[in-house]
This record gives structure tokens, sequence and C-alpha cells, in this order.
């Protein structure tokens, strides 16, 4: 049994799905629903003996305690997080609350928790957190990639309450000696990842004859990790990853925005072609956004040389199999752009000057 924060987001509901399909005896999701979580994308797991969900806040140490004695999983992941930059922009005391007050007030419910244990559950016990690359600042052209003792320098609110969380997360270790292991992740894409993001966005605008939105000159570079390989990854840092060591996980694909919105509308113009024409006249040049980073690219060789974990998608089929399956997902499409995702879009693209 395994407690999943953040279960019904994209990287915790695809980890979720891939766990029972991998064998799992049972996880419970506790998840607060916020725009980004959708219960929606855990239907498949609705009835089946070992899942649980609770719909609830990290930060509500009762609750949290309650699920740890009620259902004593063998180790916390922990996934929720507030994730948008611009969203950070726009709100950031929303980022501060949930990245890291709710990480503080988990910590402590589960120190509790962890404490009061037998010895044997005590040390087979395991608190693994799910972080970004973006905790690390902005790359320039020819900078070597992150790796995990590369200083930390957000640029962002978002990366800077995720810099937060993981430092919390490395003083439970230190201080109370807390079994945990952090893993930070390059930009990730795959079923299920909420239509703010770049790459759904694009498809879904697409679809709709709506403009590309392409901030700046489309050059920052991304390292595209497939969700899948994510969730592979962290299965094995879980399973084998030392205590209180991070470990840095990318796709091994730097790949321009430009670059990716192009290869979605030639995608597109293959699987669901269209007598308007191109897709890629619908690319459209916006402002930028503030402080926004030029290049993050994560050196995976820890993960590789100490665990064995390697990617198995390339940023080509990968790509393929997300255009596919929000091809095929239209009543999940549907469930999500409610009347909250329609409010964001206006307030972060409307005022945008080409």
């Amino acid at each position: 049994m395994i407690l999943v924060t953040g279960g019904a987001g994209f990287i915790g509901a695809n980890f979720v799905l891939d766990w029972f399909a991998q064998g799992g005896a049972g996880a419970v999701v506790l998840d607060k629903l916020t725009y980004a979580g959708n219960r929606h994308s855990l239907r498949p797991l609705e009835g089946r003996p070992g899942f649980h969900f609770v719909q609830g806040d990290i930060a509500d140490h009762a609750l949290v305690g309650r699920l740890l004695v009620e259902h004593r999983p063998h180790a916390v992941l922990h996934f929720a997080a507030e994730s948008h930059v611009d969203r950070s922009i726009h709100g950031p005391g929303e980022f501060i609350r949930t990245n890291l007050v709710g990480t503080f007030e988990l910590l402590e419910a589960v120190r509790a928790h962890w404490s009061a244990l037998p010895a044997a559950e005590r040390g087979a016990f395991r608190f693994l957190h799910v972080s970004t690359d973006e905790v690390f600042g902005s790359l320039g052209e020819h900078d070597p990639a992150f790796h995990e003792a590369t200083p930390y320098a957000p640029n962002s609110p978002y990366a800077a309450s995720k810099a937060g969380s993981d430092h919390l997360v490395r003083a439970y270790h230190h201080t109370y000696g807390l079994p945990t292991v952090t893993t930070n992740c390059s930009n990730n894409y795959g079923p299920y990842q909420f239509p703010e993001k770049l790459i759904p966005l694009m498809i879904l605008n697409a679809l709709d004859g709506k403009p590309l939105p392409v901030y700046g000159d489309g050059q920052n570079v991304r390292d595209w990790l497939y969700v899948g390989d994510h969730c592979d990854a962290i299965r094995t840092v879980l399973a084998r990853g030392r205590l209180g060591e991070t470990y840095n996980v990318g796709g091994k694909n730097e790949v321009r925005n430009l670059d990716v919105v192009q290869s979605i509308c030639a995608l597109l113009d293959e699987l669901r072609p269209r007598a308007a024409g191109r897709y890629a006249g619908q690319i459209a040049f916006v402002a930028d956004r503030p402080g926004h980073d030029r290049r993050y690219a994560i050196d995976p060789r820890k993960i590789e040389a100490e665990l064995g974990w390697r990617p198995r998608e390339t940023f080509t089929t990968g790509l393929r199999r997300t255009v596919q399956w929000y091809l095929d997902s239209t009543e999940w499409v549907q469930r999500v752009r409610d009347g909250r995702y329609r409010e964001w879009i206006e307030t972060n693209y409307a005022g945008r000057a080409q």
C-alpha cells in the first residue's frame, strides 16, 4: 500500500494508473481536486480492490495522520503541487501555501507516524518527493546540463516554492532521519495533462482553429520527458534509491518550443488532416512571460549509473503517442475544459500583444 498526494493530477494520475498496471497491490490517493486535479483521470480504477480516493488537503495534519494510521502505507509519494509558472506569476500565494506550507504539514504528519512505527516497518518506510528541474534556474545555450549538485537558482514563484519544498525534505532527512528520496524531473508530457501546458494547449487550439501562442521568439529550450518514463523512474527510485539522495530524471530530448509546436502541427496534418490548410498557419508569436528561463537540460547519469534507469521514449515516439491520445480522448478533454480553465486562458493570453 502506498499513499499518493496529488494523485488526480497529471503525473500523479499517470503514476497511480501505472502502479496498478505493474501489479501494485494498493494505493490511497489524496487530492484536493483544484483546477488541475481531475478524478475522471482515475476512472479506470474506480471500484478496484486496493484503490482508495480521498479528497483533501496535504496541509490537513489530522486527515493525513488518520490516513496513515488507517492504511499503514509503506511509502508516501508526494506529487501534490501547484505547478504552472504563469499561474504563479499571476497568483504566487497559492504556490507558497501548497508547495511550501503544505509540504511542511505533510512532513510533520508523516514524521509523527513514522516515528511511532515498529522498527521493521520504520526501516522499510519511504517518503519520495517529486520535484522539478526549474529549481536550478536557467542555462545558457552551451552550459552543461543540470546535475544533482547544481546550485539552486529559482527564477519564478513556482520554482522558488518547489525549491523550498526540496530543502524541507532534505532537512527532515538530515535532522530527524526521515527516510526520504527526491527526484527532480524535466518537462513532462503525455496523457491526462491539463491543457494549459504547452503540448496539450497546442494540440487542442490547433483542432479548434485557434491561434497557437508561442512566447517570445520560440527559442526557449526544454528537455522533454514522456510521463510513462517518469513513472518508471519513480518506481525505480522508490525501490532502490539511496536514502537522503536526489536523482535527476530527464528524457535526453532538448527541443526548442517553436520546434515542439511545429512537430505537433506536422503530426496533426498527418493524423487529422483538413482542407483548410496546414496547422502551422495558426502559429502566433506573443509577448514573452516575465522571467522566462531560456533553457533547461537534465544530466541523468546518476540515476543511470546507480539504478540502471533510462528513458524508453524518444521525443518523436512520445509526442506521436501523446497527440494520438488527445485525438482519442475527447470526453476527458471536455470534462477538464470547464469555466475555470476558460477563465485562466483569458487571463493569461488575452492581453498578450502579438
